[in-house]
């Protein structure tokens, strides 16, 4: 069987099985300094499965917001808020409620609604 392993200079080299534990460990605590935990070596899991660097949404829905399906085009109606200095956000929510009376579900009462579409109307600083 052919087991490879990095060298010091980063070259992937070819070792003998008995000999491949050894110098494996050794290669990868001098390049990853294993010994830190902050710098451990990443699986390919983990580049496909990267932590959440943002804050989780504050918004908790009903259990019954499972059930809301809305239309794509509600979407591009919303007004988006960026959250600069010079926006007046309760114009802005005063837009956001008027778009969303325009809308109905008989399977989601309106705080639904509302809850489910206002993430869409936040842009650029207003969503971090």
């Amino acid at each position: 069987m052919r087991v490879w392993s990095r060298t010091l200079s980063g070259r992937l080299c070819r070792v003998s099985s008995l000999f491949s534990e050894n110098m494996a460990e050794e290669d990868n605590q001098s390049l990853h300094n294993e010994n830190n935990e902050n710098n451990r070596v990443r699986t390919l899991r983990d580049h496909m499965n990267p932590t959440r660097t943002s804050a989780p949404s504050c918004i908790v829905f009903p259990p019954n917001a499972s059930h809301f399906n809305f239309k794509p085009g509600i979407i591009q109606l919303l007004p988006s808020f960026h959250g600069l200095d010079l926006e007046n956000p309760y114009l802005h929510l005063r837009e956001f409620e008027e778009v969303c009376n325009t809308y109905n579900d008989l399977n989601c009462s309106m705080n639904t609604i509302r809850l489910k579409l206002f993430p869409f109307s936040l842009k650029d600083k207003a969503k971090t």
